[in-house]
């Protein structure tokens, strides 16, 4: 059965800038009913610390209560820390696994009644080039984003006969605040960024990303004109993983 309402009811998390403030744009644009929300305060969204289980239970009650169920879950909050080996602990670890990892997954799986109640839904992790390139300092992050493709992968396959589809969007380089380094200056903006990834050639279209073009194909995915694609990883990097 296809949803004939309208309105596509849509939670989104990250909503405060970058990626997730473009999507919840977007997907407003193209007339969903979006509930939005952020560890940052501000007007228009549901402030909520996404790392505490308790607060997710209480994002996906409200965002209930006020859309009625949900139809579409993108889940874009993300952290990212330093945690090399040796020099990083557990505690460290899942400090960025409670938030890049149990949050998305605890979501998805508190939406999926909603979902399967309707016989339709669509969800959009956003995930990263890190899920399969990874860096010595970014042991948490580089899992996290891994395990939660292999997450999406699962609930793609629990959700197919409901009429659930799920995927995943892993950016490269994007111009977003996890861009701007300790110094206050965007990473792509940098000289060593240039001179490693441009004049190297190691990123084909030799730019980083906008929000924007990532949240285009989010609302593809997660829209009604999607009735095929599900359980797949979309990379969006500029070519970055294209070459070695």
């Amino acid at each position: 059965m296809i949803l004939l309402k309208k309105e596509l009811r849509t939670l989104v998390t990250g909503v405060a800038s970058g990626i997730g403030r473009s999507v919840a744009s977007s997907l407003r644009d193209r007339g969903d009913i979006v509930f939005g929300v952020d560890y940052q305060s501000g007007d228009g969204w549901l402030k909520a610390d996404l790392s505490m289980a308790a607060e997710r239970e209480r994002v996906m009650q409200t965002a209930l209560e006020e859309l009625g169920a949900i139809d579409v879950l993108v889940n874009v909050a993300g952290i990212y820390r330093p945690t090399p080996f040796g020099e990083s602990t557990l505690k460290d670890w899942q400090s960025v696994w409670d938030v890049n990892l149990e949050a998305p997954i605890d979501l998805m799986s508190q939406a999926f009644s909603s979902m399967r109640a309707q016989n339709f839904g669509r969800v959009v992790n956003i995930t990263s080039v890190h899920a399969k390139l990874s860096r010595q300092d970014a042991l948490a992050y580089d899992v996290g984003k891994a395990g939660l493709e292999a997450a999406t992968r699962s609930f793609a396959l629990a959700g197919a006969e409901f009429g659930i589809l799920a995927n995943s969007v892993a950016p490269g380089f994007v111009r977003t605040q996890m861009s701007i380094n300790e110094s206050g200056i965007d990473e792509t903006d940098t000289e060593e960024f240039r001179l490693q990834y441009i004049e190297s050639g190691r990123l084909p279209l030799r730019r980083a990303s906008q929000p924007e073009e990532i949240a285009e194909v989010v609302s593809f995915l997660s829209g009604r004109s999607n009735t095929y694609i599900t359980g797949q990883t979309i990379t969006i990097d500029g070519g970055l993983t294209a070459t070695f």
